[in-house]
């Protein structure tokens, strides 16, 4: 069976294995056969945006062969809806990487969720990798760039958290955004009422609003709370960052762009200013031009009219 072609499967197709998660909205069983499925079976199919899931079913497909490669490593995407009589019951996805998955003392398999940047290492997770400076930095530049990318294409990811954001430095920093169901078209409604995370929200949104201004806020926590490992850290507040992981320029521009992540819907930093930041890059704001004092000269001897040049500046 495969799923690539985006087209339904249905219910009574799969053969299903274990149940390997269960949240709010639904379980995830695992498909046994090729292609390392999982199925997301919805608590409550009634209550379903088919048509909504539709839509994010086809963004994969309009994706060239490169950037839909991409979207597969780097979110757990709706590869097609599953049908039960006439109804969508859920959807098929592929598994996280394995290098974003650790063994705990009873040898079972866990993601590598963000909380475990987030707070200073236990000895229950010690088999969890901790990052270099120099790997945090990496990571928290991965979750801007993901998250940006999902802007490009359209798209508002709603509900961020320590839980369905998932990592790994092996053999790279890298990561994976879970929950992908509950992405949506800006300006749509989502699959199903949009969940929000206690911790997570976004203070200034309407109730039930979710938007690209939420998710700025929302990633500006994500950096926050991973350079200070703080799970609780939020702009406004203030904000103790790890040492050696920025220098003073990046350290700099990161604690302006926290203070105006705390200002009011529509005034959060855009992804770009947060990748400048990051880059150790300065944007200068340019005034207006101003003409120049004029020099005293002896008009005497002016040989003919004057002309004035433009100087141009470029950032």
């Amino acid at each position: 069976m495969t799923a690539d072609d985006g087209a339904d499967v249905a219910l009574g197709s799969l053969r299903l294995g274990g149940r390997m998660g269960d949240g709010g909205q639904g379980e995830v069983f695992d498909v046994e056969g090729p292609g390392r499925l999982l199925y997301k079976s919805y608590r409550e199919p009634h209550k379903v945006a088919a048509d909504r899931l539709a839509h994010l079913v086809d963004l994969r497909q309009q994706l060239t062969g490169a950037d839909r490669d991409r979207l597969d490593r780097e979110a757990a995407w709706p590869l097609c809806r599953v049908v039960d009589g006439g109804r969508v019951t859920g959807f098929l996805m592929r598994r996280a990487p394995d290098a974003m998955t650790w063994r705990d003392a009873r040898g079972d398999a866990r993601l590598t969720e963000l909380s475990y940047l987030l707070r200073a290492p236990k000895a229950a997770w010690r088999a969890v990798p901790q990052p270099s400076p120099s790997e945090r930095f990496a990571l928290v530049l991965a979750v801007v760039e993901l998250f940006d990318r999902m802007h490009s294409l359209g798209l508002v990811v709603g509900d961020v958290s320590q839980a369905n954001v998932l990592w790994t430095v092996h053999p790279g920093p890298a990561v994976h955004l879970l929950d992908c169901d509950g992405v949506r078209l800006a300006g749509r409604p989502p699959v199903l009422t949009q969940a929000d995370t206690p911790d997570w929200h976004d203070p200034m949104a309407l109730p039930g609003a979710v938007t690209v201004d939420s998710d700025r806020y929302k990633v500006a926590l994500v950096i926050g709370r991973v350079l200070a490992q703080d799970a609780y850290a939020a702009p406004g507040r203030p904000l103790t960052l790890l040492a050696g992981v920025l220098d003073d320029r990046r350290e700099a521009a990161v604690r302006a762009l926290w203070q105006q992540a705390a200002g009011p819907r529509g005034g959060r930093p855009h992804l770009g200013q947060w990748r400048a930041a990051l880059a150790g890059r300065r944007t200068i704001k340019l005034m207006a031009a101003q003409p120049a004092p004029r020099p005293e000269v002896d008009r005497t001897k002016l040989d003919g009219p004057r002309r004035r040049g433009r100087i141009s500046l470029r950032d």
